[in-house]
């Protein structure tokens, strides 16, 4: 399984990290390059991963799947 990629808000300018970090539970955030959508984030995902986990108690590495396979899928959706 690859690892899962990570961003690390420190790295980032204060005014996206903001951004990122205050996307409320289920808002999205599109990431776009070129007027061109390359990406999308849902706010949330640690909360509802956490009780995802809680009700089905997933191992961390097939919460991690999932998670995975969630934005892989809307990824394709978008192409």
């Amino acid at each position: 399984m690859a690892p899962m990629k990570r961003i690390d808000l420190d790295d980032l300018p204060p005014k996206l990290a903001a951004l990122l970090a205050g996307a409320d539970p289920g808002e999205e955030v599109l990431l776009v390059r070129g007027g061109v959508v390359v990406g999308r984030l849902t706010g949330g995902a640690g909360e509802a991963a956490t009780g995802v986990q809680a009700e089905f108690e997933l191992a961390p590495e097939e919460n991690a799947k999932e998670i995975f396979e969630q934005f892989r899928s809307a990824m394709e959706d978008e192409f």
